[in-house]
């Protein structure tokens, strides 16, 4: 399976379990893996994932109606990029929250998921 990634997409929301997440809002960066066999010789836009409509969807689940966990977020992205592209085999979102509410140093916080288009019988 080919792959195509958008790294590091950053938006605000104001996902979080604590109130002041959910008043403030915080900034979250999305990684999106598109995993999809590409067509040799093909070069037109229609026949691949476009890029800019990902981003899109994206930024609209990142800034749209909060949730409290980020494992949520990441699945509700992938959930919802599978359905809009057809041509997606598979999909890896990483929703990362570096600015945690968290008592000490730390690099990063983030949520993983893999969600995969169920096969035909």
């Amino acid at each position: 399976m080919d792959r195509v990634a958008l790294i590091g997409l950053e938006f605000r929301g104001r996902h979080g379990v604590r109130e002041e997440e959910a008043r403030l809002g915080a900034r979250f960066l999305i990684d999106v893996e598109l995993r999809y066999a590409l067509l040799p010789g093909n070069d037109r836009l229609a026949d691949t994932a476009d890029y800019a409509k990902v981003h899109a969807s994206v930024r609209e689940e990142v800034t749209g109606t909060p949730v409290r966990l980020i494992e949520t977020l990441a699945l509700r992205i992938a959930d919802r990029l599978l359905a809009e592209h057809p041509q997606l085999q598979a999909v890896l979102v990483r929703v990362h929250k570096p600015q945690a509410p968290l008592d000490g140093p730390f690099t990063d916080v983030y949520a993983e998921t893999l969600r995969e288009r169920p096969s035909a019988p």
